[in-house]
């Protein structure tokens, strides 16, 4: 077994270095001792065998149990040394039909009926708020940033974000949108507030989500304006202006791509416009990866853009506009991973330590896929009518510019003074919706952002 364990990474790794120690003592080193170095130690000798069934899932879980250790550098450093020689890198007869069969399987995988949403959705959710707390930025925005520039904070990232899908709805003052996915409510307000629409509907399918997007709301007394309430896209009725969707379509699953898509047409005006905002593929149609699936996103697809595009078609949608997003979505999980790790000890005392390193693993395992592997983010542009929207795609920029300029004179939900000058994770988060950390350790609260 332990030939088996050195085979395996002597055909992973080729350039660099991978020290692994086995549960009986011996060890090898995997590469060409050159450039980026790791090290790993197994615990126990069922540890081994798990590994070598099923590496996608099993590395995963053996991580979060404390069975496989990072023993040098860090478990992010070791992704990278793994992903930027996967490619080519020889899989065996075994793990190709474990992958053929996963692929096979996908559909069945993500039969997300209403039922079935709402039970994925509370899954990562609905998780305690605090989490979130810990590392998301002032305004919860849990989507792929916008960095304009090189050293740009994630609160002003995220801030161009919102700007940046503003200007693609081509929103004008008073129109309704609605908002498929609202998250914590940040999209929907900044639409009210800085966009000027004149109605925001926004639905989630998760009971915490909505608690803080209605706190929102009230606080900045926009309840005249903005909704958020739980319902799933196939519920409603209404006809809307315009629909944005961030982050939201990774949920829906591959069966579902027709009848998505068939009801945002149906729930747009004839002119309408809708932003579609999602993670994606730059390659192949691929199955989604097993360890995130069981303990992150139950449910959730990431689709190349073969498969979304077919399903627009047929709901007699047009394509206008399609932008990708590279290594944006990296910078942004470093942000989050750097913040996370930094507060690591209070998400021990909120959770475990197994979560802590459930956690770790995700944030690190999708930095390093968005930043070596074909991860990346698109911003599908639709409309319903070919004269819906301006005939060349400069009204972006001048639309972001008297956006930038509206938010100057805005204060509220979005700490904009903050952002604008480029404040960090430890500037005052004055407008954070706070939650209650009186049960952890001194010294832990003062870290805390929420306290």
């Amino acid at each position: 077994m332990e030939y088996l364990i050195k085979r395996t990474f002597e055909k992973l790794v080729s350039k660099g270095c991978l020290h692994v120690t086995m549960a009986s003592g011996t060890d090898f080193k995997a590469g060409d001792d050159t450039g980026p170095r790791s090290a790993i130690r197994f615990t126990d000798s069922r540890a081994q065998w798990a590994f070598l069934f099923d590496p996608e899932l099993k590395f995963g879980e053996l991580f979060m149990d404390g069975r496989l250790l990072v023993e040098h550098g860090s478990l992010y450093d070791l992704f990278c040394l793994l992903m930027t020689n996967a490619a080519e890198a020889p899989e065996s007869r075994w793990l190709e039909a474990v992958d053929s069969l996963r692929f096979a399987l996908r559909r069945w995988k993500q039969r997300n009926d209403s039922n079935r949403s709402q039970k994925n959705v509370k899954h990562h959710y609905d998780l305690d708020a605090r989490i979130y707390d810990l590392f998301l930025d002032a305004d919860r925005q849990y989507s792929c940033a916008y960095f304009e520039h090189a050293g740009q904070s994630l609160e002003a990232a995220q801030l161009a974000k919102k700007r940046h899908i503003a200007a693609k709805l081509y929103l004008e003052p008073g129109q309704s949108v609605l908002d498929i996915g609202c998250g914590w409510g940040g999209m929907g307000l900044y639409l009210a507030d800085v966009a000027e629409a004149g109605r925001v509907l926004g639905i989630t399918l998760s009971d915490e989500q909505i608690k803080i997007a209605l706190t929102r709301v009230r606080d900045r007394e926009l309840d005249h304006r903005v909704e958020f309430r739980i319902a799933d896209y196939r519920e409603l009725n209404e006809r809307f202006d315009r629909i944005v969707s961030v982050g939201m379509f990774e949920h829906v699953g591959l069966p579902y791509y027709d009848t998505y898509f068939k009801r945002c047409r149906e729930l747009l005006e004839d002119d309408g416009v809708m932003l579609l905002h999602t993670i994606g593929i730059s390659s192949a149609p691929a199955h989604a990866d097993p360890w995130i699936d069981k303990y992150i996103f139950p449910g959730g697809y990431v689709p190349s853009l073969s498969e979304i595009l077919p399903s627009i078609e047929r709901a007699g949608l047009i394509v206008t506009d399609i932008e990708v997003l590279r290594l944006h979505y990296a910078e942004t999980l470093r942000e989050w991973r750097n913040r996370f790790m930094a507060q690591r000890d209070a998400a021990v005392v909120l959770r475990d330590e197994r979560f802590c390193r459930m956690w770790e693993h995700f944030l690190a395992f999708c930095e390093a896929a968005f930043r070596h592997e074909t991860l990346v983010v698109f911003q599908i542009q639709l409309a319903t009518r070919n004269d819906s929207l301006p005939r060349c795609r400069d009204y972006f920029s001048d639309r972001e510019n008297k956006l930038k300029s509206r938010e100057s004179l805005i204060s509220g939900s979005l700490d904009l003074s903050s952002v604008a000058a480029g404040a960090g994770h430890d500037a005052p988060q004055k407008n954070r919706t706070t939650h209650d950390c009186t049960d952890l350790p001194a010294h832990l609260r003062r870290q805390s952002p929420a306290s």
